[in-house]
């Protein structure tokens, strides 16, 4: 603004020192007419001319003015899409992170259904398919609410802790009996008689696993995957 105001200024300081020269020439001339026609053909020339270097820079700082906002519009138009690159980057981030996570509570859930199932072969229709210490265990078992289904869990457990004999010792840790229980004289909380009767090593063997992993087949399944139970 303070530009135009001052090219305004110098235009209307030109006219005004032509107009004085006009009155001079009209009074001081010989030739009066000529003398006032030149000058205000000179008049008329210097506004032209002042008028045509008005406009032209009035025309460059519009190109100037123009070519500012188009660069203003060229960086914003940059900015937009650099932010739309971003975001587009972090939903395909966050859409991995959650493909990721859903894969992970899949296997998660695989092995867990897996896990649950710590016995998938035959199961016995009664403890008739069985004989000696075998058949007191399913029989004892299915009194303390059982299912048949438990059997072939607790004859692999105890299979492996001591192949059903209820003499069974073991000389490293003191464990006895056909659950194995350490010390062996834990069981004198069923009878008395838990160093010779399988009935009395059955039942307390039952009473640990209940209360410790609900099930046999929870014992086996922890006897799979650590050894013990």
């Amino acid at each position: 603004m303070s530009r135009l105001w001052s090219r305004f200024g110098a235009r209307t300081a030109a006219v005004a020192l032509l107009s004085v020269g006009v009155a001079g020439g009209f009074y001081l001339g010989e030739d009066r007419q000529t003398q006032q026609e030149g000058l205000t053909a000179q008049v008329g020339l210097q506004v032209d001319q002042a008028e045509y270097a008005y406009q032209r820079d009035r025309q460059a700082d519009h190109q100037m003015d123009s070519a500012k906002q188009r660069a203003a519009e060229y960086q914003a138009k940059l900015r937009a899409a650099a932010a739309a690159k971003e975001a587009a980057e972090r939903a395909r981030e966050a859409e991995a992170a959650a493909a990721s996570r859903k894969k992970e509570r899949e296997a998660a859930d695989a092995a867990a259904k897996e896990a649950a199932k710590p016995y998938d072969g035959p199961i016995p229709t009664s403890c008739e398919e069985y004989s000696g210490n075998r058949q007191i265990g399913c029989a004892l078992m299915l009194q303390e609410g059982f299912g048949i289904d438990q059997f072939p869990c607790l004859d692999k457990l105890w299979t492996r802790e001591s192949g059903w004999n209820h003499k069974a010792y073991n000389e490293s840790s003191g464990a006895y009996g056909i659950p194995q229980a350490l010390p062996g004289s834990k069981m004198a909380t069923v009878a008395d008689d838990w160093k010779t009767n399988p009935a009395t090593q059955i039942k307390w063997g039952l009473g640990y696993i209940e209360g410790r992993y609900d099930d046999p087949c929870g014992a086996w399944q922890h006897s799979e995957s650590t050894g013990w139970y």
